[in-house]
């Protein structure tokens, strides 16, 4: 079965752009990825705001695309009275999609904001404004980097969705196994909502290795030693990374993922390679 066919398709991350070349190359990405028809895009939001303006501005220019855009919004150094104020502008754009995160606190921040953690953020989210937002929360099938159990992670994680999320995205992994286990012990703690495997194309190690060790995903040693191969052969990791990539879409679909959402980086070219191998 492909992504189309499953209940939630298939979704794209973007990051606000902060170049004119950058927002030219997000524009070319959102339309080639738009012909794959997305249940949604989503737009990634800086800590304590530190984007909230360029966020809102590339929401906008995703939505031209005709498809529906989600925001992330983060509570950490944020106060009620500013993400009352943002829900309401997002409201009066016509957006109906969210993606509630806790965030990082930026170095220097003094204070982490009257909302501490995502499921307060949810709460709030619901109290202000019912039904009218869908709700994605983040999941961490390999634990989140900071918890300090891999059960006191899925525990917080259950707590975000009985918050009232409507559906959850994984943050990246490479291992189908890491997701199968955190869904089936997500299900035994009464979570119902369809959790969404997140994908990260290969493309480049550094960068890879670098988001890997902040984030906490797990790059599998066989993976490690054969991209450290490849050295500067940006062609063979390409290539090495979309039939890994590949594979593993194939083996998360099905096992009955209900989806897959892609960190593009805003790229489209990778994913689009992904997709055609497994989708057609």
């Amino acid at each position: 079965m492909s992504a189309q066919e499953h209940p939630l398709g298939i979704s794209f991350e973007f990051f606000p752009p902060n170049t004119d070349a950058g927002r030219e190359k997000l524009m070319h990405a959102r339309d080639a990825l738009a012909s794959r028809r997305p249940r949604f895009f989503s737009v990634t939001y800086g800590a304590g705001g530190s984007t909230q303006h360029r966020t809102l501005n590339t929401v906008r220019a995703v939505r031209e695309s005709g498809f529906n855009t989600a925001p992330h919004l983060s509570c950490i150094g944020s106060e009620k009275a500013a993400l009352r104020d943002l829900l309401a502008q997002y409201r009066e754009e016509g957006i109906d999609s969210l993606v509630a995160l806790r965030g990082d606190l930026p170095s220097g921040m003094g204070g982490v904001g009257e909302l501490r953690y995502a499921n307060e953020l949810v709460e709030f989210i619901r109290e202000e404004t019912g039904d009218h937002f869908e709700i994605a929360v983040a999941a961490y099938p390999e634990s989140h980097p900071q918890a300090p159990s891999f059960d006191r992670d899925v525990e917080n994680f259950a707590r975000k969705m009985q918050a009232g999320a409507d559906l959850a995205i994984t943050q990246y992994f490479f291992t189908a196994e890491a997701y199968f286990h955190f869904v089936e012990r997500a299900r035994a703690l009464g979570v119902e909502a369809p959790i969404v495997p997140g994908i990260m194309p290969i493309t480049n190690y550094t960068k890879l290795a670098r988001f890997s060790d902040a984030c906490g995903a797990e790059i599998p040693r066989w993976i490690r030693k054969q991209l450290e191969a490849y050295g500067d052969d940006s062609a063979s990791i390409a290539a090495f990374g979309e039939e890994v990539i590949s594979r593993l879409c194939q083996q998360l679909l099905d096992g009955g993922a209900p989806g897959l959402h892609f960190y593009t980086l805003n790229q489209s070219e990778p994913t689009l390679k992904v997709l055609d191998n497994v989708c057609g």
